[in-house]
């Protein structure tokens, strides 16, 4: 097991970052570190990505990884950058060998038994499941579980605070949220309260 594993468990969520801009990023990311998150994946649709990076992991409180890596060259970049975990949507075995030097953790996107033991086979510490809610939300994640009883889980997509403790009590091992905590509209048009509120709803959920 990779020694990030339980550090991601025990923060049960990652804000998934997907932004226009940087900036609009960043702002995010710091009003959800203010409301008390800590683990951050920043996605490589943000514009100048493994810039926002470097700056975030210089903050030793942050947890910082990529996500919808599309290869090797960006992970290696990401890497440098500081991130510690990198994130596919896909299986993607070229990733492995440059994550596994640099002492990361890999996450690799499967549907399907299939497609989880291709994530295994390619090196994958973690397998996402994406899109989750469309494959059958917490009840695809048990079956995948009776199945799989030691992979960790992280299903993305469609999730939310309020469902978070279904996946959970599925087996899932955390969740990833994007849209649900990182509103790029409520972020555009500077609405601190309602990103915050949706930040400490979940956290509020995970603590109940």
């Amino acid at each position: 097991m990779h020694t990030l594993i339980p550090r991601l468990r025990e923060a049960r969520i990652i804000p998934v970052v997907r932004a226009s801009s940087a900036a609009r990023a960043a702002t995010a990311v710091a009003w959800l570190q203010e409301a008390g998150l800590r683990v951050f994946e920043i996605t490589m649709t943000v514009p100048e990505a493994p810039a926002l990076i470097r700056a975030l992991a210089s903050e030793p409180e942050l947890l910082v990884g990529a996500g919808t890596v599309p290869d090797a060259r960006t992970a290696e970049a990401c890497l440098e950058a500081g991130a510690r975990f990198i994130v596919a949507p896909w299986v993607d075995p070229a990733l492995s060998a440059t994550v596994q030097e640099a002492g990361a953790c890999l996450m690799l996107g499967a549907m399907t038994p299939t497609e989880v033991r291709a994530a295994l086979a390619a090196g994958a510490d973690v397998v996402k499941i994406f899109p989750a809610a469309s494959a059958g939300g917490p009840a695809h994640i048990k079956a995948l579980r009776a199945v799989f009883p030691d992979v960790a889980f992280c299903p993305t997509g469609g999730v939310d605070a309020r469902n978070t403790p279904d996946y959970l009590a599925a087996g899932a091992a955390f969740v990833g949220i994007g849209g649900k905590l990182v509103d790029e509209a409520l972020v555009a048009a500077g609405d601190r309260a309602a990103v915050q509120k949706a930040a400490e709803e979940a956290l509020g959920i995970m603590r109940a």
